[in-house]
């Protein structure tokens, strides 16, 4: 193995040669179907989660000396093994960067501050059998699943049975004025095609007597089939937050009316969807049996009680909405019939003497809860039809939500047994037989191979202290915890990699309070049904409306590397964000740390339609892969001496090969790549408040540069039509260190 000089400042494969281009038409494919390709990350829900290619090129990249000819491109598909590097992810998420390390043969510490990260990734890399899943899941299915499917088994009017995949709702308010109560429909069309353009048929609400009619998903007028009633379906009585009493004719504001409750607003079935015993869909009205069922469901609450967490929602920036709507504790999210089949689950999985697939399942419960609650909606026909809870990744109060059938059948989505076909047994398959994915030209069009072999098979004892990985030698350590303090021992890891929290992007904790109520009830020691302080908040969680207090935290924590980092270590992580503050926020962090930055590489990192990018006025889908070191061999440039110009010439050449690639770049994208060119010269000052106030006044001068580079590339940007070929290597290059 070679070392690496201590001297030399650009001696990794990310700080000089760092395929780009290869790398991000990879993340742009994965994007797409990222539960596909790297199923071990999507057991459960997270936030921002980062793509696996990429960090198996950041890990490689990281791992490689450039002067030994380090080819990240040619190594990514051959099977390397890097016993002796040392990985540490001081913010482990969704543990994309503890997967893809010990993917490569590496030894990986994962930590982070929220334990629902913990318990997922753990349910993704721990040890289990096959068949012991599967007799688990049978028991659950014999218990549990019995009572629920019952919940959801209807009588068609020709008496045969059907299940119930979706049952349809609708909130109600009264007027403030009159006290009619109002059905809170912002459109009369409640189903339709996820793409109407060549499926325009759409599914209709009577207003009048509440019929289920056929329309298009774009008529403005509709004739009921029953009462002759005609109606413009496409308008219901919620227009821009405003309710129009069709009883008074007054208008008032939602929440107006909301506030005026005690408790959240009530809610309506107005329709449903069966599955017959001809396997054919059928949308039906409600009836007394759907009434009679739904009493029988609260009549079998009380009993349960001890299975349901009530746990009271904390104020906070994304939990005070449903706080306005007077949701005061998290299992009101839900109705009766889903706390019963919920509970009906608990009960089952808290019989499972194996601690680890006790944790498991618990992990799949929690993950059927995103997709079976009273904030979900229907996404429509042709698609997924749930759309979860988080979709916007906030809490949002849903005016008509989708009740879906907790258990699930092979024709409807977000259920108990259809997640664990989808993500168990997914994640499973990965898990003994680990893949990347090659992308080549076929016809002209991008066509993916699956490329086995290059990792051994993930199933592993996982070490819960520093002393017991060491003691042990296992492969690798988790725990739940501050970052900012850990038992590794000073300068004992090789390689740093991670993906910090984005300032006040995404308040992870108070979203994650909905899974994690949930998680300590069934993992937990506590008694249960209990009212107490069950929350994964904490006041040193790195995230933050306050941009000075966000980098206080970061720098902590990035300390904390810098500590147990190796001398000639490197902490690499990914970063991007639309506002100055959250620049200047992360590169503060990282010089009080005591890092330099000596490369920043931009990658592709978020799907072109997300909903999150797509809602953005300035979309940007790159992240900056910034490396950083503990010393620097550097020059003393005055303030002024920063040669913008040629930051700005570097901005272009990367544009130009990111387009060359056929991959768009936005005018987000190219302000993110130009900081970045900025970043990796600003440490050359020497003095960090000249630094800061350098990388301040560059905003001011931001938006004429990526005119200029725009303007330069406009006939290169279009959407991604080819892609080159990749071969794979035949052996382990002499440039992957031991570290």
């Amino acid at each position: 193995m070679t070392n690496l000089s201590e001297t030399i400042p650009y001696s990794r494969a990310i700080e000089n040669g760092f395929p780009i281009d290869f790398v991000s038409r990879l993340a742009e494919h994965e994007s797409w179907r990222k539960e596909i390709y790297r199923p071990l990350y999507y057991l459960h829900k997270w936030w921002a989660r980062r793509l696996g290619s990429v960090f198996r090129a950041i890990i490689l990249g990281s791992c490689l000396l450039n002067e030994d000819n380090g080819d990240v491109e040619k190594l990514f598909y051959e099977a390397s093994r890097l016993p002796d590097v040392t990985v540490f992810d001081p913010f482990m998420g969704s543990g994309t960067t503890i997967g893809e390390a010990v993917k490569l043969g590496c030894r990986a510490i994962g930590r982070d501050i929220n334990p629902v990260s913990n318990i997922m990734v753990r349910a993704a890399l721990q040890r289990y059998t096959a068949e012991d899943i599967q007799t688990a899941y049978q028991e659950i299915e014999a218990t549990a699943g019995q009572k629920i499917k019952e919940l959801y088994s209807v009588k068609l009017p020709d008496g045969k049975l059907a299940d119930v995949l979706y049952y349809f709702w609708v909130k109600l308010v009264p007027c403030p004025l009159c006290g009619q109560e109002i059905e809170l429909f912002k459109t009369r069309i409640f189903s339709r095609n996820a793409t109407p353009s060549k499926h325009p048929e759409a599914k209709a609400t009577c207003p009048n007597c509440h019929a289920i009619n056929e329309t298009l998903y774009d008529a403005k007028k509709t004739v009921c089939n029953v009462c002759d009633h005609v109606y413009n379906p496409q308008i219901g009585s919620v227009v821009d937050r405003k309710v129009r009493c069709h009883t008074c004719k007054g208008s008032f504001a939602v929440i107006d009316a909301v506030r005026r409750l005690s408790t959240p607003p009530n809610h309506k079935l107005f329709a449903k969807m069966v599955l017959t015993e001809a396997n054919e869909k059928r949308y039906l009205l409600p009836n007394h049996q759907d009434d009679d069922m739904y009493l029988v469901a609260e009549g079998a609450l009380g009993g349960l009680l001890g299975e349901i967490p009530q746990v009271e929602i904390q104020a906070g920036y994304n939990t005070n909405q449903i706080l306005n709507y007077n949701y005061q504790s998290w299992h009101q999210l839900f109705n009766a019939r889903q706390l019963v089949s919920f509970a009906y689950l608990s009960s089952a999985i808290r019989r499972i003497e194996i601690p680890e697939l006790r944790h498991l399942f618990a992990c799949l419960l929690s993950s059927t809860l995103e997709f079976n609650n009273m904030f979900c909606s229907f996404k429509g026909e042709g698609t997924g039809a749930v759309r979860p809870v988080f979709a916007n990744h906030i809490l949002k109060p849903e005016l008509t939500p989708l009740e879906a059938n907790v258990w699930g059948t092979p024709k409807s989505s977000g259920g108990f047994s259809t997640l664990f076909e989808s993500r168990i047994l997914r994640a499973l398959e990965y898990k003994a037989n680990p893949f990347e994915f090659k992308l080549n030209s076929h016809n002209g069009k991008p066509q993916n191979v699956k490329v086995f072999g290059l990792s051994d098979p993930i199933n592993y004892a996982i070490a819960n202290t520093h002393e017991e990985f060491v003691k042990s030698n296992a492969k690798v350590y988790l725990s739940v915890g501050d970052s900012a303090h850990t038992d590794i021992p000073n300068g004992t890891v090789g390689v740093v990699i991670t993906d910090p929290p984005f300032f006040d992007n995404v308040h992870y904790s108070q979203l994650a309070d909905f899974f994690y109520v949930w998680l300590h009830h069934l993992l937990g020691e506590s008694p249960v049904g209990e009212k107490k302080l069950v929350t994964t908040r904490s006041p040193n969680e790195v995230q933050d409306v306050n941009a000075d207090s966000f980098a206080v935290k970061l720098a902590s924590v990035f300390k904390e590397c810098y500590r147990v980092l190796k001398k000639n270590g490197i902490f690499v992580f990914t970063y991007h964000h639309s506002r100055i503050d959250g620049w200047v926020a992360m590169y503060r962090a990282i010089r009080e740390a005591g890092f330099y930055v000596t490369h920043a590489n931009p990658v592709k990192a978020e799907m072109a339609v997300s909903i999150p990018v797509m809602q953005s006025k300035s979309p940007i889908n790159y992240d900056l892969i910034i490396a950083c070191r503990k010393e620097f061999v550097r020059g003393s440039l005055a303030h002024d001496d920063i040669p913008i110009v040629t930051c700005l010439g570097e901005t272009k050449t990367i544009v130009q090969k990111l387009q060359k690639a056929d991959l768009i770049v936005s005018a987000g994208d190219v302000k993110v790549i130009f900081l970045g060119c900025v970043l990796a010269k600003l440490s050359e000052i020497g003095c960090l408040e000249e630094e800061i106030e350098f990388l301040k006044s560059i905003e001011q001068r931001t938006d004429g540069f990526v005119q200029e580079v725009m303007q330069a590339n406009e006939t290169a940007i279009r959407g991604l039509t080819t892609v080159r070929p990749q071969t794979a290597g035949d052996s382990l290059r002499q440039g992957i260190l031991a570290i």
